[in-house]
């Protein structure tokens, strides 16, 4: 017996949702927000070592390749309304595969046992708190284009609501990641001794030389630099320069 049109359209509709498309080679590339100092790759984050590496401004990157891997990095200044003086500093680094859904959306998931977060919160922790990462991320929608203004290739990503992200602008293309494998397995054989293990380690997680270059587009994006780094010592003056203009205008108004 033949199926029904109202099954037929049912069934079809479900196969549509989870249909994925090919890969749009336009996102191919590193995109950073427009501070231009957060960058995927070795100078963000040092797997073999376990370092984090500190920007000079706070930022946002992502990296995606032409065969469906991503790379991200997170640089954020999170402020505290209650105590002004006692603001947070959190780096965020990710990577893993990606994909394209039919409707445009994009679906990203971590290799779970590689990400990392740095966490600064000078006021609760004498030193900060590190901590592995694993959050799978779903974007509704994305666009690339040709900013109007800086003309630069863009990248507006919109969230799992709708909200747009800080644009971001292509850096690298080729773009510079870290290796697209999982950088630090859990599953490794054991070895005879520590010392031996801990080289053995190293050696296959080995970087293979990988460096920054200049970012392409450097010169045309230079005026979109913001002053000021982020520091736990510098956010901690501005939010008493806050907290002071706030008790003036108290007083005054």
């Amino acid at each position: 017996m033949l199926p029904s049109l109202p099954s037929v359209l049912v069934a079809g509709t479900i196969i549509t949702s989870f249909a994925f498309a090919q890969i749009d080679p336009k996102l191919t590339g590193t995109w950073s927000t427009k501070s231009r100092q957060v960058f995927t790759g070795p100078g963000f984050y040092d797997p073999v070592n376990e370092r984090m590496f500190e920007p000079n401004l706070t930022g946002i990157s992502y990296s995606f390749t032409d065969d469906g891997y991503y790379e991200e990095a997170y640089y954020r200044a999170i402020s505290n309304p209650t105590t002004p003086t006692c603001p947070q500093g959190i780096m965020q680094y990710q990577h893993g595969t990606f994909k394209k859904a039919a409707n445009g959306s994009l679906f990203l998931t971590p290799f779970g046992v590689d990400g990392r977060q740095l966490l600064s919160s000078p006021c609760a922790y004498q030193n900060s708190i590190y901590t592995r990462y694993n959050q799978s991320e779903y974007f509704q929608r994305y666009s690339v284009y040709t900013d109007p203004y800086h003309n630069v290739p863009r990248l507006d990503l919109y969230q799992f609501d709708g909200s747009p992200m800080n644009p971001m602008y292509l850096a690298y293309h080729p773009p510079q990641m870290l290796p697209t494998s999982t950088l630090n397995p859990t599953s490794s054989p054991a070895t005879a001794t520590a010392s031996s293990s801990t080289k053995s380690s190293k050696s296959k997680r080995s970087l293979g030389g990988l460096k920054f270059t200049q970012p392409v587009h450097h010169e045309e994006l230079m005026t979109m630099k913001r002053q000021g780094a982020f520091n736990a010592d510098r956010w901690w003056w501005v939010g008493v320069g806050l907290t002071a203009v706030g008790s003036v205008g108290y007083f005054c108004f």
